[in-house]
């Protein structure tokens, strides 16, 4: 029996640690690169053309007079800024007695950079999918003019454009009305109706404090008119404050009559907090002549001393986080089967054929390991020790060494076999939070979570976990679902009312038919709202980056106690879709996913994602079906953001475990899918040839 850390429901926690340790900007940043109001590339309220670093991920929270906004920003590439905000106007609705809440995506690119006397040029899109409340697009210039100085420039359209305008070329404006559902794509108004001018100048006086001063073009019209703010000038004055790198706190003068406040909290996954892995330094290469002397052939028939080999090999490579599952050994060739909790299998091969390089006799030239996982051999990886004496210390190892190394498909589970452990277990903390209801934006609920697994064969597992919150408040969800589909995802707060439920439990089976085929089996309650069964297939070839999958799922409503029974609804439902999936050696990869949901509308879902060789993903989806936007309600449409943080990242060790958090703008029910844990792309995809060429860097680590 093992146990295990488990820390569940981890998404908040991993993402405040992360924020917590959070990396130096880049020292060549200009003066008065920052985020506005907005939390996006800016001065103050208006945008600027100074994109932050690639890869930046940026947390903001600002507040003015009973505005209050939260924004997550991503710099999704070199010369793209995208954002979901997250805004709460005190007082804006019913005659000025209740509040608004809005939700609204942005998008930034950056046309030029600056050069010489040319400045940088960007065009934008603010609320281009919401409600509209923030609606406007941009095209701005900004120059860095001495070490100090960034004039801003630019013209605006929507709210942009609503103070000092000018008729647009591009024509008349077509906003009124828009304020209904939100989420529908407003591409007839953009650039359209008035514009106006923008600008405005930043200081760096020193390497904390940088001074800001703007002529702002938005009137809030809105605002106004309901008598929350008094604009008394266009004129704003700033002050941003470096408390620490990736930590920036600001204070406004705005409209000549209001005081403001901000703060951004800012990391990069391209630099970890530590300075990457400070797992201790791997072991030399052992020349052949330095080696064990050759071995009598009498070893390979002997089976007591074959255990004593076998028992010394998976001590040694215990010590470096490496599971020996199965040996075959020859006097020419090594066969290993290995499991690992590090997220890099490159790194666990060079450390291992090190290891047998001082343990095994010069005879032994050829290393192959076969990495396991679910009980599936996922690959085969053939390493000839020739090579790694060569290009330990040779110019260009790290791709010379990956030219060498021959990446196959896996086969069968061949060799000895050597006992593991069947049964691990953990209990940790678990956070679970439901944001952006209507009645209360933000419910939070803690508790402790305790989970186990038991491993009947190496592919067929029983798992489970139960969750006991001990604070919070999603139990006050007392919202009725106006719904005109079936409430398959609308009425998932009245989950959280009991404080004791199962989470998950389920009998899982992986396979694999053919080289390149996969299976997966699971049955029992796959997720907190459902129970029942899913299947699933693979197509996978190891050296593809392309990959087609298809899944069915029978599963029922579970009953809102989350303990063994159904709902009284007796909702059943088949689900299924086929899927494609498609890695980019460019670190971007792309999922689509076509069938029937939860809700029995039929449809697809696109979604991309930035993929960081040390494990995060940065992500958007969108979901369209047969439903109408009336009858999906208010979002008209499935959306979000996804985020994966690996613990690798701030914790400076290797590791597997990661945590995962979807940002809805709101949950409805149309296109809403099974949340079935270990799909097989997801538990494969890190073990096949090309994502592993991705990460071959840290082969020598």
């Amino acid at each position: 029996m093992t146990r295990r850390t488990h820390v569940a429901g981890r998404a908040g926690l991993a993402l405040a640690a992360a924020l917590a340790f959070t990396a130096p900007a880049r020292a060549d940043q200009a003066p008065g690169v920052g985020l506005n109001l907005y939390g996006m590339p800016g001065l103050i309220d208006m945008p600027s053309a100074t994109p932050p670093p690639d890869g930046e991920i940026a947390g903001s929270l600002s507040y003015s007079d009973g505005l209050t906004r939260g924004t997550l920003a991503f710099q999704i590439a070199p010369r793209l800024t995208g954002a979901f905000r997250y805004a709460a106007i005190s007082g804006f609705d019913a005659f000025g007695t209740e509040t608004r809440y809005d939700r609204s995506f942005d998008l930034h690119f950056l046309l030029l950079e600056e050069k010489g006397w040319r400045p940088s040029v960007a065009v934008g899109l603010r609320d281009f999918v919401g409600t509209g409340l923030y609606g406007g697009e941009y095209i701005v210039a900004s120059k860095t003019v001495g070490p100090y100085l960034t004039f801003t420039g630019g013209i605006g359209w929507g709210r942009l454009g609503s103070y000092g305008g000018f008729s647009s070329p591009f024509g008349a404006d077509t906003r009124p009305g828009r304020e209904d559902l939100g989420g529908e794509p407003n591409i007839d108004q953009w650039f359209r109706g008035d514009a106006a001018f923008f600008g405005g100048v930043a200081w760096q006086a020193n390497k904390k404090i940088t001074v800001k001063l703007e002529y702002s073009s938005d009137d809030y019209t809105a605002e106004q008119a309901r008598g929350l703010i008094e604009r008394k000038s266009p004129w704003n004055v700033g002050l941003a404050y470096a408390v620490r790198p990736g930590f920036v706190v600001d204070a406004y003068y705005l409209h000549g009559s209001e005081l403001g406040i901000g703060a951004h909290l800012t990391l990069n996954p391209k630099r970890p907090p530590g300075g990457g892995d400070r797992s201790p330094a791997p072991l030399p290469v052992v020349p052949r002549a330095q080696a064990a002397a050759s071995w009598d052939g009498a070893v390979f028939e002997n089976p007591a001393l074959q255990a004593q080999i076998n028992t010394v090999l998976a001590q040694a490579l215990a010590t470096e986080g490496i599971t020996l599952t199965r040996v075959e050994l020859s006097p020419s060739t090594v066969r290993l089967g290995l499991t690992t909790d590090s997220n890099s299998l490159p790194q666990v091969f060079g450390r291992a054929a090190r290891i047998l390089a001082a343990s095994l006799p010069a005879t032994v030239g050829t290393f192959i390991f076969e990495p396991e996982v679910k009980g599936i051999v996922a690959a085969r990886v053939v390493i000839r020790r020739d090579d790694l004496e060569r290009l330990e210390f040779a110019p260009d190892n790290i791709n010379r060494s990956l030219a060498a190394t021959e990446i196959l498909p896996g086969g069968s589970r061949s060799g000895t076999v050597l006992p593991q452990p069947r049964l691990s277990w953990g209990v940790g903390p678990y956070l679970s939070a439901s944001i952006f209801d209507p009645d209360d934006p933000l419910r939070v609920d803690a508790g402790i979570e305790a989970s186990a697994s038991f491993k009947i064969t190496p592919s067929l597992t029983l798992a489970g976990a139960v969750r006991q919150k001990l604070i919070g408040n999603r139990n006050d969800v007392t919202r009725v679902s106006d719904s005109a589909l079936p409430h398959v995802r609308s009425d998932g707060g009245f989950y959280a009312k009991e404080s004791f439920g199962i989470d998950y439990l389920t009998l899982e089976h992986f396979g694999r038919l053919s080289p390149d085929i996969y299976s997966r089996v699971t049955v029992g309650y796959l997720e907190q709202m459902y129970g029942g069964v899913s299947g699933e297939l693979l197509w996978k070839p190891v050296d593809s980056r392309l990959a087609f999958g298809a899944e069915v799922n029978y599963v029922m409503q579970r009953d809102t106690d989350k303990l063994l029974g159904f709902s009284d609804y007796d909702y059943s439902v088949v689900t299924g879709h086929l899927s494609a999936y498609y890695d980019f050696a460019s670190g971007y990869s792309v999922q689509v996913d076509a069938g029937r949901y939860l809700a029995g509308d039929y449809g697809a879902t696109l979604k991309l994602e930035r993929v960081f060789d040390n494990g995060w993903r940065v992500g958007a989806f969108a979901t369209f079906t047969d439903v109408s936007f009336d009858d999906f309600g208010e979002g008209s449409f499935d959306k979000g953001i996804t985020l994966t943080i690996p613990y690798a990242w701030f914790l400076g060790r290797p590791t597997r475990a990661s945590t995962s958090m979807v940002l809805r703008p709101i949950q409805r029910d149309g296109g809403a899918r099974l949340s079935v844990q270990n799909r097989l792309h997801e538990v494969l995809r890190d073990y096949h040839g090309p994502e592993m060429g991705d990460q071959w860097g840290r082969f020598w680590r």
